[in-house]
C-alpha cells in the first residue's frame, strides 16, 4: 500500500475531523481478501481437501418503498463489503482458491439507466476502482468459472450460510441461474470469514477510530446544544448533520436511540413506534445511543448527561456508579481476559457504589 494512503488515513484517526475525511485504499480489501484466502487453505490442508473452487458471494440489492418506485438508500451487505469494498448494487464476488485472483461479476446495465441514475461504466472502471484480477457481467458467471476452474468433475462453489446469533438471522447464499452447474459447500465458508472479520488489521482499526472520533465530537456538539423545550428527535439531527457534514458518514451503525427521562430505560427506543419525539423537560436525564459508519466500519457510543447541565444527586451517585465501573473494565481487560470475567467486575463495582450510597442495602 503507498504510504501516502496509510498516512492519510493514521493522521485522520488521531485529528479533529474536517469537512475533506480521507479516502479508503482499496488495499484494505486486498489484503482482507489475502486473510481470507490463507486461513480457507490452511482449513482445507488441516481436513486434507484440495484447494481448489472458488468463495462466491452475493452482493446486496437495491430495494424500493414496497410497490412504489422510490428506491431506498443503499448499503451494501457486510460480508461482500469485507472482501470487495463494492458501493454499487447488484454485483457477485468470487476468488479462486488455487490461483488467488479475485473476480467480480457486475450488472449489465439497460441503456435508460444513463438518463436516471447517471453514467453506465464500462468494467475496467470497477477493475481498477476495486483493485480485483478481473471484471465480467453477472451474466457471464457460468462460463467464466467453469473455464477458470482447474479440478476434476463439477466447479465447487464455496457459499455464505451460517447464523448471526445477535439477529438469529441467516446469510444468504449466492444465488444465480446456472447454479446446478457447480457442486456447493454451505458449511466451510461462513466461521472461517467470520473469524476473519473478528480481528481487524492496523488499517481496520484506523478506520474505526475515524467513526468513533467523528461520532465523539457529534456527541460533544449535542451536549453543548441540548436544552430543556427540544425534543428528543432534534438531537438526532444535531448528530446525523455533524457526522455527515464532517465525515461524510452517510450511514449510521444503528437507529439512533435519543431517550430522556422514561424513555431512557427502554434499550432499543427510537423505532417507528417511539421516534425520539418526547419534549425535553428541565431535570430530565438524557440517554443517547448513537454511532456514526465510515466506509463500512463502525462505532457504537453512548452517553449520559443531564438536560439542564446539572447532575442532581442522585444522578451524580447512578452516573458515577457506571463511569467507576466503565474505568475499571478498561483497566482491566487485555488479551486473554473472559469477557464474562468483565461482566462481572462491572457489575461488582456498580453494586459497591449502590451499596455505598445507600441504594441498596446488605451484602
Amino acid at each position: 500500500m503507498a504510504k501516502s494512503s496509510r498516512e492519510a488515513i493514521s493522521m485522520a484517526s488521531t485529528s479533529p475531523s474536517s469537512l475533506s475525511p480521507p479516502k479508503v485504499p482499496m488495499e484494505l480489501h486486498v489484503s482482507n481478501r489475502q486473510k481470507l484466502l490463507k486461513s480457507l487453505r490452511q482449513h482445507l490442508s488441516n481436513s486434507s481437501r484440495p484447494h481448489h473452487g472458488f468463495v462466491l458471494l452475493q452482493g446486496g440489492e437495491e430495494q424500493t418503498r414496497y410497490c412504489t418506485d422510490h428506491i431506498e438508500l443503499f448499503r451494501q451487505e457486510s460480508y461482500f463489503a469485507y472482501l470487495f469494498g463494492v458501493r454499487e448494487p447488484g454485483f457477485y464476488g468470487a476468488i479462486d482458491i488455487a490461483t488467488g485472483k479475485s473476480i467480480l461479476f457486475a450488472p449489465r446495465l439497460p441503456a435508460n439507466y444513463a438518463v436516471w441514475l447517471g453514467e453506465i461504466k464500462p468494467v475496467s472502471y470497477f477493475q481498477e476502482r476495486y483493485m480485483v484480477s478481473m471484471v465480467y457481467y453477472t451474466d457471464e458467471i457460468v462460463q467464466l468459472l467453469v473455464d477458470q476452474y482447474k479440478g476434476s468433475g463439477k466447479p465447487l462453489l464455496f457459499l455464505l450460510h451460517g447464523l448471526n446469533t445477535d439477529s438469529n438471522n441467516f446469510s444468504k447464499p449466492a444465488e444465480f441461474k446456472g447454479i446446478e452447474n457447480f457442486e456447493r459447500d454451505l458449511t466451510t465458508l461462513h466461521p472461517v470469514l467470520t473469524e476473519c472479520r473478528v480481528c481487524k488489521s492496523d488499517l481496520e482499526l484506523a478506520l474505526i477510530q475515524i467513526a468513533n472520533n467523528i461520532s465523539s465530537e457529534a456527541h460533544v456538539e449535542v451536549m453543548r446544544k441540548t436544552k430543556a423545550g427540544m425534543k428528543e428527535y432534534q438531537l438526532e439531527s444535531m448528530f446525523l448533520h455533524h457526522t455527515y457534514m464532517y465525515g461524510g458518514c452517510r450511514h449510521c451503525s444503528y437507529t439512533c436511540i435519543c431517550a430522556t427521562g422514561e424513555n431512557s430505560a427502554v434499550l432499543h427506543y427510537g423505532h417507528a413506534a417511539a421516534p425520539n419525539d418526547r419534549i425535553l423537560e428541565d431535570g430530565d436525564m438524557a440517554l443517547l445511543d448513537m454511532g456514526a459508519e465510515y466506509s463500512f466500519y463502525g462505532s457504537d457510543i453512548t452517553c449520559t448527561f443531564p438536560v439542564n447541565g446539572k447532575f442532581t444527586s442522585d444522578q451524580s451517585l447512578i452516573y458515577n456508579a457506571v463511569l467507576d465501573a466503565h474505568n475499571a473494565v478498561i483497566a482491566a481487560m487485555k488479551p486473554g481476559v473472559s469477557w464474562v470475567d468483565m461482566h462481572k467486575l462491572a457489575e461488582k463495582i456498580i453494586l459497591e457504589s449502590l451499596e455505598k450510597g445507600n441504594i441498596l442495602v446488605g451484602a
